[in-house]
């Protein structure tokens, strides 16, 4: 092929290439198609249509029917949109609908082109748009279980089941929106709402939401809601509600249960059992062990309190659905002590060294502790604890036991003591005499050496004593007697009852006093005996000098005497047959002892303490043999040894008990 035809056949294709694009280029195509759109009646809608290179003719249809240009009903929204002007490219097809109605407005619309030319072919026809001319629907109604709930009724419902509420709006449009509210929380439908014509107005709508609600005793008294928006609605919503009335058996909560001891006559109480139920439950109380009920309302009142409330108390609930658990409450009303029996008798006579027994019945809440106490009456009436038991048991009853006695009975309420004592119980002893042993300061007296002492005793007996008297050594002195330096008084009243005091004097005491005194009692019923010991001190250290001066003098005086009595034993057996037998007479005489010759007090044996040295001097009247002068002489000397001796035995005594004393 030549280069002329390739060049001319280019030019061929060329040309149709241009021609093509540029018819493709001039096909009419919407810029803004109609779209939903909702009105309310008796106001204007503007459908909007815009169309680009736009060349053919503008027309609408209703329901798949065309419409009319009509002025004041259906007008162009530019004015002539069938006019073929300069700007064909942006032609304006939109369509005013004024005072648009439910009867005949309402429906799908669309907008239309006609084609630019027979061959190009490019008509346009919009999608169908929903015109809506509003209606606002009914006022929702709710439904549960088939039944209309009414205003003010509720949605009842056992507690574990599932309530299903129906929500229906009638006469719409377009269909109103549902939605569900339990209290101020949003819940969901169980599945979207079902949107349907009326039968006998098909161009309205009805609107249907279904929900279901589990019931739980939360739930109960709170406000299910179905709320239904539309645009035609003043307030854009129209609400419905109900109650949930959740029915369940009861439960119950016991208030007031003391927490401090309630004190009978003191405190009062009231218990309240709360029961959680719906329907309102009935409330019982009652005591155990009893038939009867103690109450049929929620509260249970005790004012004030006795010991006869005591016991358990227990409150159940009831409705139509069940019965609640019951609750306890243990009541222990406290009431202080109170003694019934207090014994024997009000007077006990008992035999000394005998058994006795006391008994104390008491009540209180809590249960008493007893105390058995004595009073003192030489201690300035002093109460002695004698037992902590409701029997006093005295197993060896003496004087010291004699008086009166109570029963103490104690227990604490709230902490605080409360106590209740009874009618003193007199106790009697009866017997021999007694002498108190009780106090052992009284077994001992020290003095200093000069001064007096008194040495005293109680003696209890029941007769009173017949004898009363001192002992020691060999003397004895009757109550009311006295005899030297020693006295003893008439007893006297003791502050106890049967009880008397035995004194004893002995004035300026001296270091040979110093013994064991004691007192003996007697009367129709026995006796007893006792002994106060007395000790007399000072002694000072200058006299051991002399003690042991008197020693030496003494045991020399003892070997001089010996001496001279080997002397005149060898003198009389020589001179042994020289002498007459009147001589021997005035010899004898001679020989007696002259103890009023000493110079010395005499020292009766029974004075002495069990620590003195005693000394026995053998006699030798009955074997001294000589002359007259040389017997004076021999009695001399002996008489001046005796009077020696007792010195030093004197002495001995006053050593021995210094040594003691301060030893």
């Amino acid at each position: 092929m030549s280069d002329k035809r390739k060049s001319n056949l280019i030019k061929f294709y060329g040309i149709i290439f241009f021609l093509v694009i540029s018819k493709v280029n001039s096909i009419q195509k919407f810029s803004e198609q109609p779209h939903y759109t909702e009105v309310n009646p008796n106001q204007d809608a503007l459908l909007a249509c815009k169309i680009i290179d736009r060349k053919g003719s503008c027309s609408w249809q209703k329901d798949n029917k065309p419409v009319g240009i009509y002025p004041k009903k259906y007008e162009w929204a530019s004015g002539n949109s069938n006019a073929i002007g300069s700007q064909m490219h942006s032609s304006d097809c939109s369509l005013w609908i004024r005072k648009a109605t439910l009867e005949f407005d309402d429906g799908f619309w669309e907008c239309q082109v006609t084609a630019s030319d027979f061959i190009t072919q490019d008509a346009l026809t919009s999608q169908p748009v929903k015109l809506v001319v509003r209606v606002a629907p009914q006022k929702p109604k709710l439904e549960h279980e088939g039944q209309n709930i009414l205003p003010g009724s509720n949605v009842t419902v056992d507690a574990g089941a599932i309530a299903t509420v129906k929500c229906v709006s009638h006469y719409g449009n377009p269909p109103a929106i549902i939605k569900w509210f339990l209290g101020d929380q949003e819940i969901a439908p169980l599945h979207p709402q079902i949107n349907s014509s009326e039968p006998d107005n098909p161009k309205t709508w009805s609107a249907t939401a279904v929900v279901q609600v589990p019931a739980t005793k939360e739930r109960q008294g709170m406000i299910l809601k179905c709320l239904a928006f539309h645009e035609y609605y003043s307030a854009r919503t129209v609400g419905v509600e109900a109650k949930m009335d959740v029915r369940y058996s009861p439960t119950i909560k016991l208030q007031g249960s003391p927490q401090i001891d309630l004190e009978e006559g003191k405190d009062s109480l009231t218990l309240r059992c709360e029961a959680n139920a719906n329907p309102p439950a009935s409330i019982v109380w009652r005591r155990a062990g009893r038939p009867e009920i103690a109450s049929l309302t929620e509260s249970l009142q005790l004012r004030p309190v006795s010991r006869r409330d005591s016991g358990l108390y227990s409150c159940q609930a009831q409705n139509s659905v069940g019965t609640s658990d019951a609750l306890s409450v243990q009541l222990d009303i406290k009431y202080p002590p109170r003694i019934i029996a207090a014994g024997p008798d009000r007077l006990i006579t008992a035999t000394l060294y005998s058994q006795a027994v006391l008994e104390c019945i008491a009540e209180g809440n809590p249960t008493p502790t007893y105390k058995w106490v004595q009073r003192i009456t030489s201690q300035g009436n002093v109460w002695l604890e004698r037992g902590r038991e409701s029997r006093l048991v005295i197993a060896n009853v003496t004087y010291d036991f004699q008086g009166e006695y109570e029963c103490r009975a104690n227990n604490f309420i709230n902490g605080q003591k409360r106590s209740s004592n009874s009618d003193t119980i007199s106790l009697q002893v009866v017997g021999a005499p007694q002498v108190l042993r009780s106090n052992s300061s009284l077994y001992q007296v020290i003095v200093k050496r000069g001064e007096s002492a008194s040495l005293t005793l109680v003696v209890c007996a029941d007769p009173r004593p017949r004898h009363v008297a001192w002992e020691w050594g060999s003397l004895k002195l009757e109550a009311g007697a006295g005899i030297g330096r020693f006295r003893v008084d008439d007893v006297t009243q003791d502050k106890r009852e049967d009880c008397y005091l035995a004194t004893l004097h002995i004035n300026q005491a001296d270091v040979q006093d110093s013994r064991p005194y004691y007192l003996v009692v007697e009367n129709d019923r026995g006796a007893d005996r006792h002994s106060v010991m007395l000790t007399v001190e000072g002694v000072f250290p200058e006299t051991l000098g002399i003690t042991y001066f008197l020693g030496i003098t003494a045991v020399c005086a003892a070997v001089l005497l010996i001496l001279i009595c080997w002397c005149v034993y060898i003198i009389r057996n020589k001179n042994q047959n020289k002498y007459k037998a009147t001589d021997k007479d005035s010899e004898k005489t001679d020989l007696k002892p002259r103890h009023d010759l000493i110079g010395v007090p005499h020292l009766e044996p029974t004075y002495a303490t069990s620590s003195s040295a005693r000394f026995h001097l053998p006699t030798q009247r009955n074997i001294i043999h000589g002359s007259p002068e040389a017997m004076k002489i021999t009695h001399q000397y002996c008489d001046d040894l005796r009077q020696r001796l007792l010195l030093f035995r004197y002495h001995q005594n006053v050593d021995l008990n210094f040594r003691y004393n301060i030893g």
